[in-house]
């Protein structure tokens, strides 16, 4: 398989929710406009204590200076593991279980801190710029390394690392974040760009204006239900995350379903904001999963994460991560 190494230069940040107000215009344009702009990777995700934002460089610049936004101390690299050759976007998707056991897991033997993205397209693994030795280090032995430049792959050079790191020694990873699963159900869809602007006005209500103190008929009836929608373009593909009761507001036939029409339950990482130095959280997570063979997307915020996993499997991947929690 190979990896690849996407030439964008990210930003991770925090918009604490009384502060969208002022953050709104910028993020429109990124996300509706985003011809008017020289951005190519933008995502937005909405939980119940902020919205975190992953933008690449030019993205970035849309938005105000305000102390409303708080902006992870490192510049990420976004990494994509490709099925054959092709374009990352493209491929067909890997799936962070998948992936558990050749990139994820060693990666936190090494000491590396991850950043996750999945989207209906593909997944994406952010890593600190800083870290990128120690990354192509480790997985070269699993993968063709590629670099994307200039939009074209080429191969990636090993920036002269090739001793000196020494082997890591393997360490059971007990699960040692609280974890909850809210009621709500989701789901994981796309729509064509070309339909976006027939939903806009629908979208940047569901972005902006949706997730108040009193939203009717969730907080109210169900304290389990959570806000969480995520909104993310990359490369010019649509990525769509929200409940089951949101996807009901749009018109038929413009979201993407797969012929199962899968719903998908959420476990949450997390009691305290997890921050982004620890290592090994998306490890503890997915690897049991993969052991299990249990399909699953994850979505790192700001300061919670976030695995989506079938809505049918639910109860036995609670009880297999709540056993790893125990394990000692």
């Amino acid at each position: 398989m190979e990896l690849h190494i996407l030439e964008h230069s990210l930003k991770v940040a925090s918009i604490e929710k009384e502060g969208i107000q002022i953050c709104t215009h910028g993020l429109i344009k990124l996300a509706f406009l985003a011809s008017k702009t020289r951005c190519k990777f933008f995502s937005l995700t909405e939980t119940p204590e902020d919205y975190t934002i992953i933008v690449d460089e030019e993205g970035f610049k849309e938005l105000p200076q305000s102390e409303h936004i708080s902006v992870a101390d490192a510049t990420w690299l976004a990494l994509n593991v490709v099925s054959g050759g092709g374009n990352a976007s493209s491929s067909q998707p890997i799936g962070v279980t998948k992936i558990a056991k050749s990139v994820i897991a060693p990666l936190a033997d090494h000491n590396i801190s991850v950043f996750m993205l999945s989207t209906y397209q593909t997944d994406f693994i952010l890593v600190r710029e800083r870290d990128l030795p120690m990354v192509m280090h480790t997985l070269s032995s699993e993968f063709t390394l590629l670099r994307v430049v200039n939009g074209e792959t080429v191969a990636a050079h090993n920036l002269g690392v090739t001793n000196g790191f020494v082997k890591p020694k393997l360490v059971p990873r007990p699960i040692i974040h609280p974890l909850s699963s809210p009621s709500n159900m989701f789901c994981v869809t796309s729509l064509d760009p070309d339909t976006l602007p027939s939903v806009a006005t629908l979208l940047m209500d569901v972005m902006f204006y949706s997730g108040g103190p009193k939203e009717p008929g969730a907080s109210g009836e169900d304290s389990s239900h959570i806000r969480f929608f995520s909104f993310s373009l990359i490369e010019g593909y649509i990525s769509l995350v929200m409940d089951e009761q949101t996807t009901q507001r749009f018109p038929n036939n413009v979201l993407f379903t797969s012929a199962s029409g899968e719903l998908w339950k959420m476990v949450r990482i997390g009691g305290q904001p997890l921050g982004f130095d620890e290592c090994g959280i998306v490890a503890q997570i997915s690897e049991p999963l993969a052991t299990a063979d249990i399909p699953a997307y994850y979505i790192s915020t700001f300061k919670f994460d976030h695995a989506l996993v079938p809505e049918e499997n639910i109860q036995s991947v609670i009880g297999a991560l709540r056993t790893e929690s125990t394990a000692q």
